[in-house]
């Protein structure tokens, strides 16, 4: 049986407006393990981008733990500083707006976390060249992103979020701007890591199609998983 890689217990978010105290999630309960793929579904606003982000250290929550690994680390309880290096080395994140720095080659967007983390450049170029020729972007790594297509840069996205080889792919609504030949190029591309290099993948989506193709799919409702 896999080893537990992250798991949430008792979180709670509370979001104040105006005055107004606003729960989104009401005492969330959540594992995955190792190497297993897991969609989150729902409505819009039952909570579901709100828990991704707390699983990946985006956003703090107003109660509740959140452990990673055999060892169950407490993420919050550590420092800030701490809790960067664990976000950079351990998690990595693909939205569904690429957030691609426009100025930047393919290859250059690809390199960037694994230079932030103190890679050489050499070795960062190296790697980032493996993973574009892995999407199937070896032809294009001096294209920036706006000569790139939609399904092109969001294949430079997934390659520059596991360049640092991370425990787990946290996605949220990543095929939700693309067409549906463009969504099973990334699905199989999100396979394919899963099998070759063993990343746990977590997805927050509305595409059902997508979500059924992952090993456990969990809906939520109104704050809470429900099913």
């Amino acid at each position: 049986m896999s080893e537990i890689l992250l798991q949430a217990q008792g979180i709670k978010k509370v979001f104040k407006k105006g005055g107004v105290e606003i729960e989104v999630l009401r005492g969330v309960d959540f594992q995955i393990q190792a190497g297993e793929m897991v969609a989150i579904t729902g409505a819009s606003g039952v909570g579901k981008s709100t828990l991704l982000h707390i699983l990946g250290t985006l956003e703090s929550p107003t109660e509740g733990k959140v452990f990673f690994g055999p060892k169950r680390q407490d993420i919050f309880g550590l420092k800030e500083r701490d809790l960067a290096h664990f976000r950079n080395r351990s998690l990595g994140f693909i939205f569904q707006f690429h957030y691609l720095l426009p100025e930047f080659t393919a290859l250059e967007n690809v390199s960037l976390p694994a230079l932030i983390a103190g890679m050489s450049p050499a070795m960062a170029e190296v790697q980032a060249k493996e993973l574009l020729g892995f999407v199937g972007l070896g032809h294009r790594l001096s294209h920036r992103p706006s000569e790139l297509s939609g399904g092109e840069q969001q294949r430079v996205a997934i390659a520059r979020a596991v360049i640092m080889r991370p425990k787990i792919l946290l996605a949220d609504e990543l095929t939700g701007n693309l067409d549906s030949a463009n969504s099973a190029m990334v699905l199989d591309l999100l396979n394919r890591l899963n099998k070759t290099t063993g990343v746990s993948v977590l997805l927050v989506t509305h595409d059902m199609e997508l979500a059924k193709k992952m090993h456990r799919v969990m809906p939520m409702k109104d704050g809470v998983f429900v099913g």
